[in-house]
């Protein structure tokens, strides 16, 4: 199989596609749309996004020390993708959207109520790193939305319909493949 050799880039795709909920010092939020986000470490429960400092949501995440990371679902595609190509300092996003704002257990900044997954972070450090800081967090608090839980109490995100980001595309999740040690379980 031939491949292409390409400059060095940015090419661990897809990438989950979330909306960051903010609040400034002075009471202001807003919604950043970030792909660049993940896992840190479980203990203690930590996460990251990495965010241009020229975004206007930069400011009030460096200022407060705060965020929330909200999951996205196949619903709130359009959402997503507008709260990344508009800027809070021109448009109230969560009414542009329709969006409803929710108080967080531990931050300041509001979760969004249509999220089936809220991850309430507190800024531990910041590295800038280039064209992007990123901001390593503390996971704080997290809320799951009920009507994705099983009869056995199994959080089931598949049912939500989350979309991923890949070279400028948003995607829906496809078909379940296998579950994690499938590879090796033993058959009956």
């Amino acid at each position: 199989m031939a491949k292409q050799s390409w400059k060095p880039g940015n090419m661990v795709y897809p990438l989950p596609a979330v909306m960051v909920s903010v609040r400034d010092q002075a009471g202001q939020d807003n919604i950043i749309t970030v792909a660049w986000t993940g896992t840190i470490c479980t203990d203690p429960p930590m996460a990251y996004i990495s965010v241009r400092p020229e975004r206007y949501s930069y400011h009030m995440i460096k200022e407060s020390g705060e965020f929330v990371i909200n999951l996205t679902t196949r619903d709130l595609a359009w959402a997503t993708d507008y709260c990344g190509v508009t800027s809070g300092r021109d448009v109230d996003k969560f009414a542009k959207c329709h969006l409803t704002k929710e108080a967080a257990d531990e931050v300041s900044a509001p979760l969004i109520a249509e999220s089936p997954v809220n991850i309430e972070c507190k800024v531990r450090e910041i590295k800038e790193l280039g064209s992007h800081h990123m901001f390593l967090a503390d996971v704080v608090a997290v809320h799951a939305d009920e009507k994705y839980m099983d009869e056995t109490g199994r959080f089931c995100l598949d049912q939500a319909e989350p979309i991923a980001y890949s070279h400028g595309t948003y995607y829906s999740l496809g078909e379940k493949l296998g579950t994690f040690g499938y590879s090796v379980k033993k058959k009956k």
